[in-house]
């Protein structure tokens, strides 16, 4: 897992660093919050950020806000890690979109169980498929076009594009109309 610690204070990212790569992470260093954001929005983006809510540029707060609020490749989990320890801190902190809340200095331990917390809660999120947009689909037979112009069955696309499966029974109405078709279809020629 890639890890981006965002910090301003070089001591408390050396031991943050230090600590994780020890852990076995791979991980990236911002010495600011636009770093960190670009950071984020590049090419390898991290899975899980560690922010600290005061340093130049974005701050953590702004940093939380604006990832939340931009539509990113991958999910990232995001902890704040700071000296600032009122419950206040914490709750503004939480609703400006970070996952978890640590403060400083950090207990190694209790680090360790919230970056599982954030791999497990990453784990969950890759597991789950989402289907959303627009699906054009015909308004007499319902089957829904694909990306590559080609007519399918309802069930087809949606097993595709999520975990759903389907079973097949028949509702009362169709069954009534069906038994009636069925007594009403003519008699086929004696033989």
């Amino acid at each position: 897992m890639r890890i981006l610690i965002a910090d301003d204070d070089r001591m408390s990212t050396t031991m943050v660093k230090g600590t994780l790569e020890s852990w076995g992470f791979e991980v990236s260093v911002a010495p600011d919050g636009n770093t960190a954001w670009n950071t984020l929005v590049g090419d390898r983006p991290p899975s899980l950020a560690i922010l600290d809510w005061m340093m130049p540029g974005l701050d953590g707060l702004e940093l939380c806000r604006r990832i939340r609020s931009t539509p990113l490749r991958t999910p990232v989990y995001l902890i704040l890690l700071t000296s600032r320890t009122g419950r206040q801190d914490l709750v503004d902190g939480l609703e400006a979109g970070a996952d978890d809340y640590l403060t400083k200095p950090f207990d190694p331990g209790e680090l360790r169980a919230r970056i599982r917390v954030g791999q497990r809660t990453l784990g969950l999120l890759a597991n789950i498929k989402r289907l959303s947009g627009l699906l054009p689909i015909c308004s007499y037979c319902k089957r829904i076009r694909s990306d590559q112009n080609y007519w399918e069955e309802v069930e087809s696309y949606i097993s595709v594009h999520t975990d759903a499966q389907f079973s097949h029974g028949i509702c009362p109405p169709c069954y009534e109309k069906a038994v009636e078709e069925e007594t009403m279809a003519p008699a086929g020629p004696a033989v």
